[in-house]
């Protein structure tokens, strides 16, 4: 019982460290969340220069404004069916840390929905599926007028081993 009490205070602690601004977007059916603090910017679709022997879900490079920026298809990396690019499709190019090094990358979505003001109140930690090291870049659930959105920590959505080599690339 006293445990149980724990992790609900250790939950609300933790929803209040994630209420913020958020840049949502859709992929296939869902509506997803990144913290605005993370977004650098939003570009629309470009061609692509593809990479050999990288994992499908990382279509390769852009050229933004001399930078080389290597991109991600965000549908491929949760496993959802591919499909052509249309006029909504877009690159959000965000600012990713790990071990102390920052790599910008491209993520290829569906559409960019807005910027919501998300509050602590509004969200739900993720549910213990028995999956967690497999949605670990899940923070939590927020659930808006417009319906949840999935918040994402950009951080981890790609593994340590494909954003090591990347910022090896770059």
């Amino acid at each position: 019982m006293q445990e149980h009490e724990y992790t609900e205070t250790q939950g609300t602690q933790t929803a209040a460290t994630l209420a913020g601004k958020y840049l949502t977007f859709g992929l296939g059916q869902e509506e997803y969340g990144i913290g605005i603090l993370k977004i650098k910017e939003i570009i629309g679709m470009m061609p692509i220069n593809e990479l050999p022997q990288t994992p499908p879900f990382i279509k390769g490079v852009i050229n933004l404004r001399g930078k080389v920026i290597p991109i991600t298809d965000l549908r491929m990396k949760f496993g959802l069916d591919s499909m052509d690019y249309t006029d909504r499709t877009c690159i959000i190019v965000v600012e990713m840390e790990k071990d102390s090094r920052s790599l910008v990358m491209g993520l290829v979505v569906d559409a960019v929905s807005e910027v919501a003001n998300i509050k602590s109140e509004e969200i739900e930690m993720t549910p213990h599926l028995g999956l967690q090291e497999q949605i670990d870049f899940v923070q939590g659930m927020a659930k808006l007028d417009s319906g949840v959105k999935i918040l994402l920590d950009i951080d981890r959505v790609l593994g340590g081993e494909q954003v090591s080599g990347l910022k090896e690339m770059f």
